[in-house]
């Protein structure tokens, strides 16, 4: 091949590399989305295309507006949206905080965590509680940490499931015997656990046998002329004494009617 084939193959070589990039420069969208452009690639490209960046932030707007100045000499204006931060000196709710010395004494943080996220409630933050949140804002409000007592002079304090174990009947027992007033429960706040003080005058109510005088309540109805929900709330108010029977096949609650009580009740047997 003579020098002159060489030098017009080259200048063939040249020209078409040259339609090859103009050719792109009519379509980069299809440049910058090609698989085979690296992010990299996509940075040298930005470098080469624009002459410079002027940035105007709008700090009420939360709004940073881009103007992009391409060789050549053509602008354009691109409005991009900037971050909602927290603003400098947020704290916590106080009633959140009020809460919180409320609960400490009564529970272990992870507990009131999930107390707090059932009520909705946020940290500072915006953020979902957890039990380092709970600590680190007990710390910083010098609130005491929950500490278990090592005794109980009015009775042990137990949830729910506790009370069930200790009292032989399930769960779903001590919830009914809560709403209708058998036994008395203790809630901080909506949300937390209920808490049952065991003493000795509850732990009396549940017994295995009946009690001689006790009555079924259906017999209990009949005898006073009644509708259930009243003698129950008789028995809450301490005008009928009751105990729950836990074990055979006539489990359920056995009340009390002396003749006596009779008069006192309106009714005469």
């Amino acid at each position: 091949m003579t020098r002159r084939q060489q030098r017009h193959q080259a200048d063939r070589g040249i020209d078409e590399q040259i339609k090859t990039v103009q050719s792109l420069g009519t379509d980069l969208s299809q440049v910058w989305n090609v698989e085979t452009t690296t992010t990299q690639d996509r940075k040298h490209l930005l470098r080469t295309l624009i002459e410079e960046v002027i940035v105007k932030v709008k700090r009420e707007e939360y709004l940073a507006v881009l103007t992009l100045r391409w060789r050549g000499g053509l602008t354009a204006s691109v409005d991009v949206s900037l971050p909602r931060s927290q603003p400098r000196g947020f704290r916590t709710n106080e009633d959140t905080i009020e809460l919180l010395q409320r609960l400490a004494p009564l529970y272990k943080d992870d507990v009131i965590a999930s107390i707090f996220n059932r009520q909705g409630r946020k940290t500072a933050t915006g953020e979902r509680f957890t039990a380092n949140h709970v600590s680190g804002l007990r710390n910083y409000r010098g609130i005491p940490r929950y500490q278990p007592a090592a005794e109980q002079a009015s009775g042990e304090l137990v949830n729910i499931r506790q009370a069930a174990k200790l009292l032989s009947v399930n769960p779903s027992t001590i919830h009914r015997l809560l709403n209708e007033g058998f036994i008395q429960g203790e809630q901080v706040t909506p949300g937390a656990s209920w808490q049952i003080r065991l003493t000795d005058e509850v732990r009396a109510k549940f017994t295995e046998q009946t009690p001689p005088g006790f009555l079924p309540m259906i017999e209990v109805t009949q005898k006073l002329g009644v509708t259930r929900q009243t003698v129950l709330q008789r028995v809450k108010r301490g005008e009928l004494e009751a105990v729950l029977i836990t074990k055979g096949k006539r489990k359920g609650l056995r009340i009390k009617v002396m003749e006596t009580v009779l008069p006192l009740l309106g009714l005469d047997s």
